[in-house]
């Protein structure tokens, strides 16, 4: 039964695969259009605060912006140009990445093994990682980022050094992680004289091109967000914990499921530089496995390095998994005995994915074994549902608009949105009636700088251009001295099955006078 599901590659597997071929192609096209009909009319989930911040800088298109690169907001823009401001149109994008990206995974196995069958069984394997069925409908900078990682891996296992160079910068667009691809590139020629070329130089040279916006827009912008980049990696100035590195492994173990961290491992031992010298042993693919391991190998070691002094984010290795994951499949096929931890491994995987598409299914069960909602805690099941930050912001939005109606009949003029953290303002754009500008008051009460701070005028920089207005409000108590007068008049909660996923105060801020000494800002 194992060895039917995962049979050894071999050169000889290729003639003869037309019907993998097919069965690939159509899986392909059945989880993507399954993706669509699921973004269009499935979904349980409002916009993320990423998702609903991306959109926002849509809003204002330019060469680059604070934390990342211009593409994600690129690409949401045209999405809602063809299709209106809807959740479907934002997500669209993740769908399209999501569906190049199998297809690049699918490519890299076929070129690295020769197997068709075992390109089906990659696909097949992929869709039940929860991050890949995760980013194939939420949109993100990583869906883009990532479908650019595997086809520029592709473009060079076809020795097509311009198109990879132009995937490259394309990627860089989208998240800075890109650049670690020509350095990866440039190892795997020092340590395989068969991958040396003198296209490289080109190549490098069509790769920095993704630069040239990013270094422009922030030489303009106090180079902000190198400063934001720089604060990531110097963990705002504070040292990482002792066992930071051992919880960046630990979170990388969890989002692979165990299982495909442990086949990555192996399989990165077994074909480690110094193993693999012959590029004609492991049927033929030596030098294309030489490829996926320089790819995905040193990618992981730089994340690792940086959780010594930053404990970062789960995703920010992200790329190592595209060639990596193919590297632990090849691996696992030569292992038929392990074949009933593959399965439960998938059946793991399927049932993790379809709970995070509708997590309505397990949050009664979730609640039932958390501390009761109390005043101090309303939210328990926020700790371990990471989809409650997908949850009321609709309910949220509609509170707000009673609120500005309200307050526009007894003054005759709209009041401005204000919030207290970046993460609220895209969502109230999105959601309240009209997508109103919604400012931030984050840089003068301790939150991190944002784009909102750039964008001008805003309140904090410009309180002259606000002085006198009248703010909704959603956020925790201002400092005394900000406004005239301060009323809060109504507390959102949304609860879905009886289980409360949110919740959040809104107020009413007459005579907004500034902040008389804003914190300074941390990037």
């Amino acid at each position: 039964m194992t060895a039917g599901l995962l049979p050894e590659c071999r050169p000889h597997a290729i003639p003869a695969t037309v019907s993998w071929h097919t069965r690939t192609v159509a899986l392909i096209a059945a989880v993507s259009l399954f993706n669509l009909v699921y973004v269009a009319a499935l979904c349980p989930h409002d916009l993320s605060p990423d998702e609903a911040h991306y959109w926002d800088w849509s809003r204002h298109l330019d060469w680059c912006y604070y934390s990342k690169g211009p593409f994600v907001a690129w690409l949401i823009r045209g999405s809602c140009e063809l299709f209106g401001t809807t959740a479907f149109a934002v997500r669209l994008p993740a769908v399209a990445c999501g569906g190049l990206l199998l297809v690049g995974l699918w490519r890299l196995a076929l070129n690295t093994f020769r197997s068709q069958q075992l390109g089906c069984q990659i696909v097949l394997f992929a869709l039940t990682l929860p991050p890949v069925s995760t980013a194939s409908v939420l949109i993100t900078i990583d869906p883009p980022f990532l479908a650019c990682w595997a086809w520029a891996a592709v473009a060079v296992q076809n020795k097509r050094w311009l198109a990879a160079g132009l995937l490259v910068a394309v990627g860089t667009l989208a998240k800075y992680t890109m650049l670690l691809f020509p350095a990866c590139i440039g190892l795997l020629m020092l340590a395989r004289p068969e991958w040396r070329t003198r296209r490289f130089l080109p190549f490098l040279g069509v790769s920095l091109l993704g630069l040239v916006p990013l270094i422009v827009w922030n030489a303009r912008h106090d180079w902000i967000g190198v400063r934001h980049l720089l604060g990531h990696a110097d963990n705002g100035g504070r040292a990482a914990a002792w066992y930071s590195p051992l919880a960046f492994v630990g979170g990388q173990v969890g989002l692979l499921l165990g299982v495909w961290f442990a086949a990555w491992v192996a399989a990165a031992w077994k074909w480690r530089p110094t193993a693999l010298v012959n590029p004609d042993r492991e049927g033929g693919g030596g030098s294309g496995i030489a490829l996926l391991w320089w790819l995905s190998v040193p990618v992981f070691g730089v994340f690792l390095l940086a959780s010594v002094r930053t404990s970062g984010q789960p995703n920010w290795p992200a790329a190592a998994w595209v060639s990596g994951f193919v590297l632990a499949v090849g691996w696992m096929s030569r292992k038929p005995t392990h074949g009933r931890a593959w399965a439960l491994t998938l059946l793991l995987g399927l049932a993790l994915s379809i709970l995070l598409r509708w997590p309505v299914l397990a949050r009664p069960a979730l609640s039932a074994i958390l501390p009761t909602p109390s005043e101090s805690n309303p939210t328990p099941v926020r700790k371990l549902d990471p989809t409650a930050r997908l949850a009321g912001w609709k309910t949220l939005a509609s509170a707000v608009d009673r609120v500005r109606l309200e307050e526009k009949r007894r003054t005759g003029e709209d009041p401005v949105i204000a919030t207290m953290a970046w993460t609220v303002c895209g969502e109230l754009g999105f959601y309240c009636d009209g997508h109103p500008t919604v400012y931030s008051f984050g840089a003068a009460v301790g939150d991190r700088a944002s784009q909102y701070d750039l964008w001008r005028p805003n309140p904090v920089a410009d309180a002259q251009a606000f002085a006198g207005k009248t703010f909704v409000y959603v956020g925790d108590e201002l400092p005394a001295g900000v406004f005239d007068r301060v009323e809060l008049v109504e507390r959102v909660t949304h609860a879905e099955s009886g289980v409360p996923l949110a919740t959040w105060k809104v107020w009413v801020c007459t005579g907004y006078r500034g902040f008389a000494r804003p914190e300074p800002n941390r990037y």
